[in-house]
């Protein structure tokens, strides 16, 4: 009985565990961010995998200050980007993608910006990106943006599975005529987490009530019509990471100049690339953390999240329920475990073993079905659970082992403490009044006419006898007093701390009280019963717990040869 209440109990506090981690939104973010750190190893560990399908026109500090030299200014004239696009469209590239944001500026001459609106009608297969924010309305006007700008998704995907798609009160618009000439325009925000890290990208942001598809995304979609990736409810994605910086083509924006600037031929090929250009120099401030990298381009970020989009590797999820229950299933088992084997040292390497295996196959979900299946959430289960088990396994040893010495040293009839465990106590009780001067007493008291009791009423009504007797003694007594049954109707008191007149006192005390209750018999039936008791004490009658023993029987004797029902 007391196991299943044991059980119940765990079970109980294991579920109340389970919905203050749910409510606790303290807990869920430090659970969250304790996640993230595993998700970041993994990405770290799997990097190098995966096919790039891009090349990078990167203005890398070579190029910048290249730019500096050649044309006095950054940015660069958007001219000249328009005669680079030509260079490009040459070698028949998939698609061309500008990181970088073409807004109003007085260094650029009017000619300049519409030669490079020129290159939006002419091409259908470049793109530019825009940036929305939360500017307040009396710095910046909110533009009104084109329809042909607007995602269209269907309405119940969205809000049935994105209600909380990451919305923005402002939009830094870029030049009018470009927005005029092409809707290959999308936004370039990201999607930090907590602490700052980028591990998502958005796949679409709400502006004034309508949705606008971020570039990459807009990208991937014209390269595959039937693209579809399932996003958190935010509208993003969490991004797999091929590796460090660097990891895709960088092509040196200076170079790609040179060669246009001279008209020559240029070693890269971007024939079936798509193509994006982008700022890669520490100086011009487009760097990003990322799980695999704290100081990233965001342009390899752009070209990170087209590539996940195409391969189809994008890192899916798995939901929390899913989570919970596996760390259920993982705890049960350890529990099992707990239980079932003797040793904790084992049984706790077998549950680290478990655990483990199934780190493993974290791991390998990971790298062969891009599935985030959580760590933290389950190791805090398995770790609950195996500590909980711990205690309750320990507590039903002890209540066992408590019910083993307490039929080892209790006489089962009586509930006194038994012949061997008087004798042990005894011993140092006597033990202790030598070493500290203490004063200690003993009684023996036997049953008045026991034998004739039992031949009168029987042994069941004896039996009574016995119980009852025990009864009045044990309520009569300090909680020190150690009251036991030394043999047939025999039974003894152990007092400690007590003198020789003390002793007597209570032994007369329980001779009355005895002898004034009426004993319960079997079939209703009532007796009165006597007894008679001897009384020593230590140092007056004897200094070894036999001469103290022999005493108090003498004694005993002699109250029971001079009337019983009485102390001597």
């Amino acid at each position: 009985m007391l196991k299943k209440i044991l059980y119940f109990l765990w079970a109980s506090v294991f579920v109340i565990f389970l919905l203050i981690s749910i409510r606790s939104g303290s807990f869920i973010s430090f659970i969250t961010s304790m996640e993230n750190s595993t998700f970041d190893i993994r990405q770290k560990v799997l990097t190098n995998s995966g096919v790039r399908k891009h090349n990078i026109v990167a203005v890398d500090d070579a190029s910048y200050e290249y730019i500096l030299d050649h044309y006095g200014e950054w940015p660069l004239r958007r001219d000249v980007y328009a005669k680079m696009v030509d260079y490009i469209e040459a070698q028949n590239p998939k698609s061309i993608a500008f990181d970088i944001m073409f807004v109003k500026s007085m260094k650029s001459e009017n000619s300049a910006d519409e030669t490079l609106i020129n290159i939006f009608k002419k091409y259908d297969n470049v793109y530019t990106a825009m940036n929305l924010d939360d500017q307040p309305n009396d710095l910046r006007t909110p533009p009104k943006l084109p329809k042909k700008l607007s995602l269209t998704v269907p309405r119940n995907y969205v809000e049935n599975n994105t209600p909380d798609v990451i919305e923005y009160t402002n939009c830094r618009a870029i030049l009018e005529g470009i927005i005029e000439a092409t809707s290959n325009i999308g936004m370039i925000n990201v999607s930090r987490s907590d602490d700052g890290v980028l591990r998502q990208m958005p796949l679409y942001l709400k502006y004034q009530g309508k949705l606008y598809p971020q570039l990459g995304y807009l990208i991937g979609k014209r390269h595959n019509e039937n693209l579809f990736v399932k996003p958190d409810k935010t509208g993003s994605v969490t991004l797999n990471w091929y590796g460090p910086a660097g990891t895709f083509e960088n092509i040196p924006m200076y170079k790609l100049l040179k060669a246009v600037e001279n008209g020559e031929e240029f070693d890269y090929d971007f024939n079936g690339k798509i193509v994006y250009f982008g700022a890669t120099a520490a100086s011009l401030f487009d760097i990003k953390t990322v799980p695999i990298d704290k100081v990233y381009p965001g342009v390899e970020v752009q070209a990170t999240y087209v590539n996940n989009l195409l391969d189809g590797s994008a890192i899916q999820k798995v939901p929390a329920p899913v989570n919970i229950i596996i760390g259920l299933l993982l705890a049960a088992l350890i529990i099992y475990c707990v239980f079932k084997i003797q040793s904790i040292a084992i049984a706790s390497g077998l549950g680290f073993t478990i655990y483990s295996i199934y780190v493993m196959f974290v791991y390998f979900a990971m790298q062969t079905k891009n599935m985030w299946f959580e760590i933290i959430v389950p190791m805090i289960f398995c770790l609950f659970g195996f500590i909980v088990a711990v205690i309750i396994k320990y507590l039903i040893k002890s209540r066992d082992f408590d019910q083993q010495y307490k039929l080892a040293t209790t006489d089962g009839l009586t509930e006194l403490y038994n012949h061997r465990y008087f004798q042990e106590q005894l011993a140092n009780f006597v033990s202790h009044a030598k070493r500290y001067k203490l004063p200690l007493s003993l009684i023996i008291i036997d049953i008045d006419f026991f034998k004739k009791f039992n031949d009168t009423f029987g042994h069941q009504s004896g039996d009574a006898v016995l119980r009852q007797v025990a009864f009045i003694l044990k309520r009569n007594v300090r909680m020190s007093d150690i009251v036991c049954r030394y043999g047939g109707e025999e039974m003894s008191i152990i007092l400690p701390s007590t003198t020789y007149e003390e002793a007597v006192n209570l032994a007369n005390k329980l001779c009355k009280l005895v002898s004034e209750k009426k004993c319960k018999l079997s079939g209703g039936r009532e007796s009165n019963v006597t007894i008679s008791l001897g009384v020593a004490s230590y140092g007056y009658d004897g200094v070894t717990p036999s001469e103290l023993i022999e005493t108090a029987d003498k004694r005993l004797y002699n109250a029971k040869e001079t009337g019983r029902n009485r102390v001597n």
